[in-house]
């Protein structure tokens, strides 16, 4: 295919329409680029993958996948993928990752593999390597421990201990 300049209408992302001068450039091994110098992006599409790879000019680099995934990668390293349900993942350069979920659950990991889980009916979870922790809007706060123990902490300031079997060890009835 010979280099050849049009105007052409890119839609981006699904937010707008840019028109704008575009020069396509056949390249072995993929299938179309468009360098586009006027407004500064460059648009390469995969045609075997069915994937399009954008870079911005501030060096925002965006890929769309024929599944509808899009990941966005930012220029500080940070990434962004959105799911083809609408769950969007956070990768950020400290190692942390976040996904928010449609239902609006939020899951965060930490470097150290902790994990919280916000459930949007205000219930809130703890992972550690030590225990889990689910937390109530009442304030009642229930504990695993790795042994198998079990520890519920009402707001009354009751406390309820059970072993791995489910005997209740200590009950503290106020």
């Amino acid at each position: 295919m010979p280099d050849q300049t049009v105007v052409c209408i890119l839609h981006l992302l699904h937010f707008s329409v840019l028109m704008c001068m575009c020069t396509y450039k056949h390249i072995k091994n993929f299938s179309l680029v468009k360098l586009n110098l006027n407004c500064f992006l460059q648009i390469y599409y995969y045609a075997d993958a069915k994937t399009t790879h954008t870079t911005y000019s501030d060096g925002l680099e965006v890929l769309q996948f024929s599944n509808g995934q899009i990941e966005k990668h930012y220029p500080d390293g940070k990434k962004e993928i959105t799911f083809p349900d609408q769950t969007i993942k956070n990768l950020f350069t400290d190692g942390q990752e976040e996904s928010i979920f449609p239902d609006g659950t939020i899951v965060r990991i930490q470097r150290d593999g902790s994990k919280t889980i916000e459930f949007n009916n205000g219930q809130r979870e703890l992972h550690t390597s030590q225990f889990k922790r689910r937390e109530y809007p009442d304030g009642t706060v229930k504990t695993v421990y790795m042994n198998g123990q079990q520890e519920t902490k009402y707001v009354s300031g009751r406390v309820r201990v059970k072993d791995k079997d489910g005997n209740i060890i200590i009950d503290t009835k106020l």
